[in-house]
């Protein structure tokens, strides 16, 4: 079964009195009464280098409400994009997702760094060589671009996917990365030299415009500023962004 879902394009949580949420450093939208701050290096100077190696900040942000009743806080992703909530329990308490994707969790989920476990993947991955994993009992959010695809695989049921398009995937799931094939597909192909493959059983997410994409005609639109060509560059870094942060 695969569906594809209009997430939401920011997240309100709503918190009981001492219960309190993780996010990302600057993630946060706004908060209401009572809701207390508390920034630290979770794990250490280890632990906030190995989540900056994951393309997080070193600190993680806990929200926590200590007034006597209940209170929200809201957080919205770091550039335009939807949100993916997570139910980890749903997914055996693990799940993997592409660095820099993580946005906000329940207190007691855990944000490690995966590097995927073979030497073709580690080498010639790209966005795919480095992974979050996401362990914990709790609710996670994890954000991604343009329209959001969940595929439900079968055992043996195979994908091959652009290694940014992938936005994270159950630990059933097995994960490499592949030569796409072909010189000319290689040269002239446009979508790369590698490709992530991914096997069922499990769930995988897919983004139909990653960040990276994005910022990649952003630059080729800012060339064709710079040679002079100013009207030019403008309709078309402008109509990249208007599709991003439309209803696609």
């Amino acid at each position: 079964m695969n569906d594809v879902i209009d997430y939401r394009k920011m997240v309100e949580i709503e918190l009981d009195p001492n219960e309190g949420v993780r996010a990302e450093a600057g993630a946060m939208m706004f908060m209401g009464n009572g809701i207390q701050m508390q920034t630290n290096a979770e794990g250490g100077l280890f632990g906030g280098f190995k989540r900056m190696v994951t393309g997080e900040s070193f600190f993680i942000t806990t929200f926590l409400n200590s007034a006597p009743g209940k209170s929200t806080v809201g957080f919205a992703a770091p550039y335009p994009g939807k949100i993916i909530p997570v139910d980890l329990r749903e997914f055996g308490g693990r799940i993997l997702c592409q660095k820099d994707a993580f946005l906000c969790a329940a207190n007691g989920v855990n944000i490690e760094v995966a590097f995927t476990k073979r030497l073709g993947a580690g080498f010639f991955g790209g966005e795919g060589f480095i992974l979050q994993r996401l362990e914990g009992d709790g609710m996670a959010f994890i954000h991604a671009g343009g329209t959001i695809i969940k595929k439900e695989l079968a055992p043996g049921e195979h994908l091959r996917v652009d290694t940014g398009c992938l936005v994270a995937f159950s630990q059933t799931v097995d994960y490499n990365i592949n030569f796409v094939g072909g010189f000319k597909n290689a040269l002239f192909g446009g979508e790369g030299l590698f490709l992530a493959s991914v096997t069922g059983p499990g769930v995988v997410f897919l983004q139909s415009l990653p960040f990276s994409r994005l910022a990649d005609r952003i630059t080729a639109a800012s060339r064709y500023h710079n040679k002079g060509e100013v009207r030019g560059a403008g309709n078309v870094a402008g109509g990249i962004l208007g599709n991003f942060f439309g209803d696609n």
